[in-house]
């Protein structure tokens, strides 16, 4: 049994999971085109509008990520994470159970929608990991600027996606080699996919399942 498999974080996730799938009423984003939506998501300033749209989404990893992440983590034995888009706190929940189950450490997130944030330490409470987990609210391009650990382990980027290259600017210098970053609609960053996808950039990079590119710091 481990963390991510039993009482209270199993159940937790279940319920989740199943309010994340179930119907939700959002006629402003449901009206926006699939062109609009792209835009939104590439812009580097502007995708703030869409996001406000999707303030009450969860916005979470798939269930299949979820179980990437755990795994990832407990692999590479992370003691220290940082998860760029924290929404609801699914897989946020994921890395700490993984910390968890690897002996402690520090899960830092960063989340700019206030109403999200109270949301995700309710629900890191429920699920009994919220020692090891800080939310840092506001911008990620500010909130992890400074006070990170020495090395990082394991990075999640699953916030906006224009901004992934910014952020993976923050934390580089403190990946230990064989840190791994995970980024999610990796599709919608292109400037991010060519930089990890080239090995002079030091990095090893491969898509995984339809959404996700991971990546391999040499």
């Amino acid at each position: 049994m481990t963390t991510l498999t039993q009482d209270p974080i199993a159940p937790l996730l279940e319920r989740l999971f199943a309010e994340e799938e179930a119907p939700r009423d959002m006629p402003a984003a449901a009206a926006m085109s699939a062109e609009e939506r792209t835009r939104l998501m590439r812009s580097k300033t502007d995708y703030i509008d869409l996001y406000g749209l999707l303030k009450d989404a969860p916005l979470a990893v798939s269930r299949e990520t979820g179980l990437l992440l755990y795994m990832l983590a407990r692999g590479v034995r992370a003691r220290t994470i940082v998860e760029f888009g924290t929404s609801f706190g699914i897989s946020t929940l994921h890395l700490a159970a993984a910390l968890r189950d690897n002996g402690g450490g520090l899960l830092i997130t960063s989340e700019f929608e206030p109403s999200k944030v109270a949301r995700a330490k309710a629900n890191l409470e429920a699920g009994g990991v919220a020692d090891l987990v800080e939310i840092r609210a506001g911008d990620a391009l500010e909130t992890l600027a400074s006070d990170l650990p020495e090395t990082i382990d394991l990075v999640l980027l699953d916030g906006a996606k224009a901004l992934y290259p910014e952020i993976l600017a923050l934390v580089e210098s403190r990946l230990r080699p064989g840190a791994l970053i995970v980024a999610d609609n990796a599709d919608y960053a292109p400037d991010y996919l060519a930089r990890v996808r080239s090995p002079a950039a030091g990095y090893l990079s491969v898509p995984f399942a339809e959404d996700v590119e991971l990546s391999l710091k040499l």
